[in-house]
């Protein structure tokens, strides 16, 4: 038998390295075991007592993994007679806990069960840091203690409940390493399954909703969807999502204002993982709505295109949840997946688009060519004269859909087509050709006649007008006139230091065009004038009939 201190003070059970091993083997508040229940009782049968527990202390109670003839799951540490084996370098005996001050005023020695004896063997792990104790009690004092054999017996035991506990954790280490290796195999096939849809869907409502049931099935979520948002990053349109059986939808539009300050978060383009959305600073004070839609914990995870946030994958869950980074790392790879195929389906009708416009404009221009022909070679008084005209007339087109390629869009300014119109007439050291006006978007339709019109009347001013002689000028300015229930654009060609002029006795094809001007595409007028000192030629359209494309 051991000597024992006689001293009355509580050993101290906060060393932190300790708990840190206890807590370690995640233990505490565990099911009853076999295994552990076989070892406290071959632990009573040897030292013949009517109590055996296996105890582990921690910081402010003893639990008992497994006990016999013992009621109490659990007692605080006042109760404990287990704490005094903690710093013993062997066995614990107390032949008379009512004789021992450390012990005495005990409650389980004053009052019920009444325990007058107590033998313990320290749960000490390979650190040599003691968790616990396997310990035999009696209620009936024991002068002699535990013979020899009995206290070898103890020992041992208390050997192979440490060696219990280390495969019980070793044990419970793989099952969670086989869950997790089973739940990363299940993320793998989601995202095959969610590709072979990306791939054979056509539509981004089935491809989002889609997306939104296998990540809300594979993350075990009650609701999951992926929603549109606003360019200002304030509002998200949710056209449908996924929900557990009797779980409630949540289509429609929302303010992100209305659940919390997380809005601007989601605009950086910020995953947001929130446990618990009672206690997240960002949606604490709007708890009561999270609530209402039956949510607890959730991931929003930003879709982005261009540098900013277009829409939002989201998961929610009903209960507190820790979100496993692997989980956000599944949920943004599947919000990148949509991301691309969204993009991949606006890049096919866009090309769509594309082709058919391309179609369109081909058809538009072999007519326009077609009738260009025919009046040039009907007026013209030679083949000769007919071909110069054409060449130029078609170089004019040529020009003007320069213009319309040379950008990203299918529109251009309206200066940009004057000044590719006139270029071969334009001399910037004489100062002949002379600009004015605002900026003007010029649809792709008026581009094109407005490109002609001006090529004609260019023609001409070379031949008989103000660009025929050195001292010549022209000038043409624009304005948007407000006048109206609508808004026009007014473009005026004036001729100034040319010959006289004389009115044309007759309208040639070229006269001709330049009337029709755009009234044959878009709805505008055109006047001609031809005062002495210089002919003068103005056109008015709709604003938004010169701005369209369609």
């Amino acid at each position: 038998m051991v000597p024992v201190s006689h001293t009355s003070v509580r050993p101290d059970t906060s060393d932190p390295a300790r708990l840190d091993e206890l807590d370690a083997l995640d233990i505490l508040d565990t099911v009853p075991e076999e295994s552990f229940d076989d070892a406290a009782q071959i632990a009573r049968l040897v030292c013949q007592t009517p109590v055996a527990l296996i105890s582990l202390v921690a910081a402010d109670r003893q639990w008992f993994k497994a006990r016999v003839g013992f009621q109490a799951s659990e007692t605080d540490l006042s109760r404990s007679v287990c704490v005094y084996a903690l710093h013993e370098p062997d066995l614990l005996i107390i032949p008379d806990l009512a004789a021992d001050p450390r012990t005495r005023s005990n409650p389980l020695v004053t009052g019920e069960p009444h325990i007058r004896f107590y033998a313990g063997a320290p749960l000490r792990t390979e650190r040599g840091r003691a968790l616990g104790s396997l310990c035999v009690i009696d209620h009936q004092p024991r002068p002699d203690g535990l013979s020899d054999e009995q206290q070898d017996a103890l020992r041992r035991l208390s050997r192979q409940i440490m060696i219990l506990l280390r495969e019980r954790r070793q044990m419970a280490k793989m099952q969670v390493a086989e869950v997790l290796a089973k739940a990363a195999a299940t993320r793998r096939m989601a995202l095959i399954e969610l590709g072979d849809h990306l791939r054979d869907l056509s539509t981004i409502p089935e491809m989002t909703a889609k997306a939104a049931e296998i990540v809300g099935r594979t993350l075990n979520a009650s609701r999951a969807g992926y929603g549109e948002v606003d360019g200002a990053c304030q509002i998200i349109t949710i056209p449908r999502d996924w929900t557990a059986p009797d779980g409630t939808s949540v289509v429609g539009r929302h303010h992100f204002s209305t659940y919390g300050t997380f809005g601007p978060a989601l605009e950086r383009g910020e995953t947001l993982a929130i446990p618990d959305v009672t206690a997240d600073s960002r949606t604490a004070g709007h708890a009561e709505r999270f609530v209402a839609l039956n949510i607890r914990a959730q991931v929003n995870v930003p879709v982005r295109e261009a540098g900013r946030t277009v829409g939002v994958l989201f998961v929610h869950s009903p209960q507190v949840r820790t979100w496993a980074p692997e989980e956000i790392a599944f949920a943004r790879n599947v919000a990148d997946r949509v991301q691309v195929g969204i993009g991949r389906l606006r890049a096919e009708e866009q090309q769509v688009l594309l082709n058919r416009e391309l179609s369109h404009r081909m058809k538009n221009n072999l007519a326009m060519v077609q009738a260009i022909a025919a009046q040039t070679i009907r007026t013209a008084p030679d083949l000769t004269s007919a071909g110069t005209a054409l060449s130029a007339r078609l170089i004019a087109m040529g020009r003007a859909h320069d213009i319309l390629l040379s950008g990203t869009s299918e529109h251009t300014n309206l200066e940009a087509v004057v000044r590719a119109a006139l270029a071969i007439h334009d001399d910037a050291q004489l100062g002949r050709l002379r600009l004015r006006g605002p900026l003007v978007r010029v649809g792709s339709k008026a581009a094109l006649s407005l490109a002609l019109v001006l090529h004609e009347l260019a023609t001409n001013a070379s031949k008989y007008g103000a660009l025929s002689t050195s001292e010549g000028h022209v000038s043409v300015d624009w304005v948007i006139e407000a006048k109206g229930a609508e808004p026009s654009v007014q473009i005026r060609w004036i001729e100034q230091g040319g010959p006289r002029v004389v009115p044309p006795k007759q309208r040639g094809f070229g006269s001709r065009l330049i009337e029709r001007g755009l009234s044959g595409i878009i709805s505008a007028s055109v006047r001609l004038a031809y005062p002495p000192e210089g002919a003068i030629c103005e056109l008015t359209a709709n604003l938004a009939d010169f701005q369209s494309d369609e």
